[in-house]
């Protein structure tokens, strides 16, 4: 899976390995960046490397939530309603520039992204497992465009950046320049094999020193002069379950304090608010890293 990634995204090894913890984690994906660099192939690649049900949605200000979710409808043949399931009952769902569509369309994901499930006309429908939300955005265009509420944001346990790719592998993207996704060989994974994983990612231990650790982090948040919304227990959550599994693709049955300085920026840097006064005077787009990195300088690291 890793290989097929590298593949597809040049040069970005630390991009690729922490998609892959954010699906071993049982958590949804957020990739924000200018157009061009490959948010929607990392997306798409990530989603094709397992051999399950996927599902690409372009995300417009038309869109309805019954066009994500599924509809009711009567059958005048049998004489009863039946639930026809939207592009949502996917293992993997692409929402590609999901803050185009309307806050009204972006709230029909959240029990999906939280529960697993999605209610319609009052019966709950579970959705296959895995289940995984690939969503990407373009943080420079705003025109046309609804930016994500905190309560969507959280959902979200990780967020990307891809950047832009250096000289020399940007020659190779070049070089090797296709219409078509690049070229991967078949995937053997499948669903059973990434749930299995998941479970793995379960038993990777973790010290009560190192809990100690990220809670300090996150207290830290709750209390920064810049920021007037901090972490979430969500978030705490988040970070616990994705330090297990950056643990577990390293080889390692136990987390150690660098997985969570590797991790904190991702899973943090969104969650936050930044107040009016910080923005003024830094680009939110890089606020939120540079105070989750302020913060890890000053909080004490277990031995």
């Amino acid at each position: 899976m890793e290989a097929a990634l590298g593949l597809a995204i040049r040069g970005k090894p630390d991009v690729v390995r922490l998609s892959i913890v954010c699906l071993l984690a049982r958590g949804h994906l957020l990739i924000e960046d200018v157009p061009g660099v490959g948010k929607t192939t990392l997306a798409q690649v990530l989603a094709r490397s397992v051999n399950c049900r996927f599902h690409r949605l372009q995300f417009t200000s038309d869109m309805l939530p019954s066009d994500v979710l599924g509809v009711t409808i009567y059958n005048v043949h049998s004489g009863a309603f039946e639930f026809k399931p939207g592009p949502i009952f996917a293992n993997f769902l692409l929402a590609d520039e999901i803050n185009r569509t309307t806050p009204k369309t972006q709230s029909a994901l959240l029990e999906a992204m939280n529960e697993a499930q999605v209610t319609i006309d009052g019966h709950s429908h579970a959705l296959p497992s895995p289940f995984m939300v690939i969503a990407t955005q373009n943080p420079v265009e705003h025109h046309g465009t609804y930016p994500l509420p905190e309560s969507q944001l959280d959902r979200f346990l990780m967020r990307l950046r891809i950047g832009y790719p250096d000289v020399a592998h940007e020659r190779e993207i070049v070089r090797h320049c296709e219409r078509e996704l690049p070229h991967t060989p078949p995937s053997s994974l499948v669903a059973e094999d990434v749930l299995q994983l998941q479970e793995l990612v379960q038993r990777v231990s973790v010290e009560e020193s190192l809990v100690d650790y990220m809670l300090a982090i996150v207290e830290k948040t709750r209390n920064h002069e810049s920021l007037v919304l901090g972490v979430s227990p969500r978030g705490s959550q988040a970070l616990y379950r994705a330090v297990q599994a950056l643990a577990l693709i390293e080889g390692r049955d136990y987390a150690i304090p660098d997985d969570v300085k590797r991790l904190a920026s991702p899973l943090f840097a969104h969650r936050v608010v930044i107040n009016t006064r910080t923005t003024l005077v830094q680009r939110r787009a890089d606020a939120g890293e540079r105070i989750i990195e302020e913060i890890l300088s000053q909080v004490e690291v277990p031995l």
